[in-house]
């Protein structure tokens, strides 16, 4: 996956931040990790990706970056179910935006949301995964994108 792609994921991340209407968001500078420890913070959502490419994107967030878009959004139910939902939903938009520029092709499943540190997420040995760091208020997140 070369900088064009990675760009998708960027302006992904942007344009769901911007339809909050949070002008704060600073997408940090993309850089490639080892597979061996993945990066996860308190809730992830993970979306599989299948088709000629295969692997998966994530975002992970701490509880409290969550609990504050949540009532961006006007919702004040920050319980952990509404969590795990926009956890989820954040990882779904961001690839779904991806989806729409890489064509039909690029199948997205549905997000699999996960409260604690993802000890599911085994990602491939024999390659490395790009981490987008996203910083908002004094929070810190990420989304991390593992394609082949």
């Amino acid at each position: 996956m070369g900088e064009t792609q990675i760009q998708v994921f960027v302006d992904g991340v942007l344009h769901f931040f911007k339809q909050l209407d949070i002008q704060q968001i600073e997408v940090g500078t993309p850089y490639l990790m080892d597979n061996q420890n993945a990066i996860s913070y308190d809730f992830t959502g993970v979306i599989g990706i299948s088709g000629p490419q295969k692997g998966c994107v994530y975002f992970s967030s701490p509880a409290i970056l969550l609990k504050h878009l949540l009532i961006k959004m006007g919702e004040t139910d920050t319980t952990d179910h509404n969590l795990l939902d926009l956890v989820g939903e954040v990882a779904n938009t961001i690839s779904g935006n991806a989806r729409r520029s890489f064509g039909s092709e690029f199948m997205i499943s549905v997000p699999l949301s996960i409260n604690g540190t993802p000890e599911q997420i085994h990602l491939p040995a024999n390659t490395r995964s790009y981490v987008i760091p996203i910083n908002w208020k004094s929070y810190s997140a990420v989304v991390v994108v593992c394609v082949q």
